[in-house]
């Protein structure tokens, strides 16, 4: 077992005084078969004047608050400890067919796969199309096992993708990205998803953070660290198998789970409405160590 702190700062600075400010943050991360969550806290500053927690139609813990107060630095804190058990990753070579998969999408009235169709779908920020289709058959050859093509699909966008910071914004396209051929995390994510679903498969997108010290051997250093995210495929006789392109492996070791949906939307650390507060910067600050 493995304990991890994460401490996550978000500071908006205003040009203006804003009031009121009303948001929700996907900080808290879930309990899961592997992860237990035993402390979390949100600091708000200045203080919030309501406050209250939620659990939302995908299961995420969602906090909720207002502040009221005129401020021009608006500072969001979450400190949480989780424990991280040792888990089996998914067997490749075991898993469903691909393409039986798709047929069980496609015709099952079962409770479990009416559930999941919403992940199979177009949403706001992951659209499919023929030419990701074409890039993921490479993968998805007829009969595959669906994990032993997801893992392929990961380690190819891994390979033909260049990890490159700056390059894009939370407003970039799936077809954007897969024609300039570089991107940050999300951005690999949803191209994954992207192709899932051209395929008809279903493909979660997934929020959290990685142990980055664990995974390079490098010595842990304070708020370098950074929000991350990676993607899902589901296959009805093994649940739902996480993947991440960006780094080329799959989860969960050294990975923390906070949140899950169909895209970066539903899942974003934080959102919210300001009223006044003219242009605004912004800094994030995550640390993710082992105690």
């Amino acid at each position: 077992m493995k304990r991890y702190r994460i401490v996550h700062t978000t500071t908006y600075s205003f040009d203006n005084t804003v009031s009121p400010c009303k948001a929700e943050a996907h900080l808290k991360p879930r309990n899961l078969p592997c992860q237990h969550c035993e402390f979390h806290q949100l600091v708000i500053r200045p203080l919030a004047d309501m406050t209250r927690e939620y659990t939302d139609t995908f299961g995420n813990n969602v906090s909720y608050f207002e502040v009221a107060t005129q401020c021009l630095t608006l500072a969001v804190t979450a400190i949480s400890v989780v424990q991280i058990e040792q888990s089996q990753n998914q067997e490749r070579a075991t898993s469903s067919p691909w393409d039986e998969v798709r047929h069980r999408l496609d015709n099952e009235d079962s409770k479990d796969i009416s559930e999941v169709r919403q992940f199979v779908a177009d949403s706001q920020s992951i659209a499919t199309g023929p030419e990701l289709a074409e890039y993921a058959l490479i993968s998805f050859t007829p009969g595959r096992p669906i994990m032993a093509a997801s893992f392929d699909l990961m380690q190819r966008i891994h390979q033909d993708f260049i990890y490159d910071p700056g390059s894009t914004t939370v407003t970039t396209t799936v077809h954007e990205v897969f024609t300039q051929r570089r991107g940050v995390c999300q951005d690999f994510a949803r191209l994954a998803i992207a192709c899932l679903r051209s395929l008809g498969l279903a493909g979660r997108y997934v929020s959290g953070y990685l142990d980055t010290a664990a995974l390079h051997g490098e010595n842990h250093r304070i708020a370098s660290d950074e929000s991350h995210a990676w993607f899902s495929v589901y296959d009805p006789a093994s649940g739902w198998v996480d993947f991440d392109p960006t780094v080329g492996r799959t989860p969960p070791e050294g990975y923390i789970t906070t949140a899950w949906g169909r895209d970066y939307n539903d899942v974003s650390p934080l959102k919210g409405m300001f009223t006044g507060g003219g242009s605004h910067g912004l800094n994030v600050s995550v640390d993710v160590a082992r105690i």
